[in-house]
């Protein structure tokens, strides 16, 4: 963790959020009262952490999140996601509200969709969902970046 947290610019933190050691957060995030994180946690830009949800050691929370209240995080959250649950979070789509709050067209929602789709409902595992969203053609970057975020995962994504 090179001993260091880092937070980045123009970020909310409300009462009793908790930012443990060796954490690295992006911008123009938000912490709800009672937001907490492990050590060594990554937060994209544009997250938002819920209230009273927590975040494991070493997981990665990709840009644009959105962990609903309670979320339980143990694995990697994919960029652009909504997810909720506890004890265990799962993604319930993508985060479309805030996507479209900060100006994504139309043609970058309906490619990341679609990615969704054969990423967390075609009952596909990890891999074959890559090939599948490879062959489907997509070339939004912000696909682009939901791939990467995962080939670079190394606990595993929510599901």
């Amino acid at each position: 963790g090179g001993s260091v947290t880092r937070i980045g610019s123009n970020n909310l933190f409300m009462a009793y959020s908790h930012i443990a050691h060796d954490c690295q957060i992006g911008d123009h995030t938000i912490f709800a009262n009672g937001a907490t994180l492990a050590g060594h946690v990554e937060i994209g830009d544009w997250t938002i952490v819920s209230a009273f949800s927590g975040v494991q050691q070493f997981c990665r929370v990709g840009a644009h999140a959105f962990l609903a209240a309670y979320a339980g995080v143990t694995k990697d959250v994919v960029p652009f996601a909504r997810v909720n649950g506890n004890p265990h979070a799962h993604v319930h789509g993508i985060n479309s509200v805030g996507l479209r709050r900060r100006g994504f067209n139309a043609e970058s929602l309906r490619q990341l969709k679609r990615a969704y789709r054969l990423l967390f409902r075609q009952h596909l595992n990890t891999t074959q969902a890559l090939e599948a969203i490879a062959e489907a053609e997509l070339d939004a970057p912000e696909v682009a970046l939901l791939v990467d975020f995962i080939e670079g995962s190394e606990r595993g994504i929510v599901k």
